[in-house]
């Protein structure tokens, strides 16, 4: 991508898109000069890999794997500062609807310290299968099996409903 109409494509495409980038930083980075560094080595190694996008295949998913692998990269070297970063919105309807608004909001910020405990790859799988994507595309994304999907995400859930009741109990 090295034309003025390429790089007017790829800017309508970038911010079609940035949500995808702002939910893997946050995922990933727990301060906001963490999520800045990484969203520019995000869109720098988009616009690098631009070429091999194959316009056969949807834009986003091309972007979550190359996002998501920039942001595991960033995550293994150790350059994040640790710090909690909490996820945008609600990841799970949690089963006492008599909560107080305050123990709501507890038990969100516990669920996120669940979440934010998980390797990277299964944070990912979370992450993706959070925004509802399909298992054949979450496998997609990741270079792993539709069935392998499947099963990380439920060995996943049930490792975080396990934690989620253990931090609880500890907390009450």
């Amino acid at each position: 991508m090295n034309t003025l109409a390429d790089k007017d494509k790829f800017l309508r495409l970038i911010e079609a898109n940035k949500g995808i980038i702002f939910k893997i930083c946050n995922a990933y980075c727990h301060n906001k000069s963490d999520r800045e560094d990484v969203a520019q080595e995000i869109i720098y190694h988009l616009w690098k890999s631009g070429n091999s996008f194959n316009p056969d295949y949807q834009f986003s998913t091309w972007m979550y794997r190359i996002a998501l692998n920039v942001a595991i990269s960033f995550y293994r070297n150790g350059r994040q500062t640790i710090a909690a970063a909490p996820f945008t919105g609600q990841v799970f309807e949690l089963e006492d609807s008599n909560t107080s608004p305050d123990e709501t909001e507890e038990h969100i910020a516990l669920l996120h310290k669940c979440i934010n405990e998980l390797k990277e790859l299964d944070r990912a799988l979370m992450l993706l299968y959070l925004e509802a994507k399909s298992y054949q595309e979450i496998g997609e994304i990741l270079g792993i099996s539709t069935t392998n999907v499947a099963t990380k995400i439920n060995r996943i859930k049930t490792k975080i409903k396990q934690s989620f009741q253990h931090n609880k109990s500890i907390t009450k």
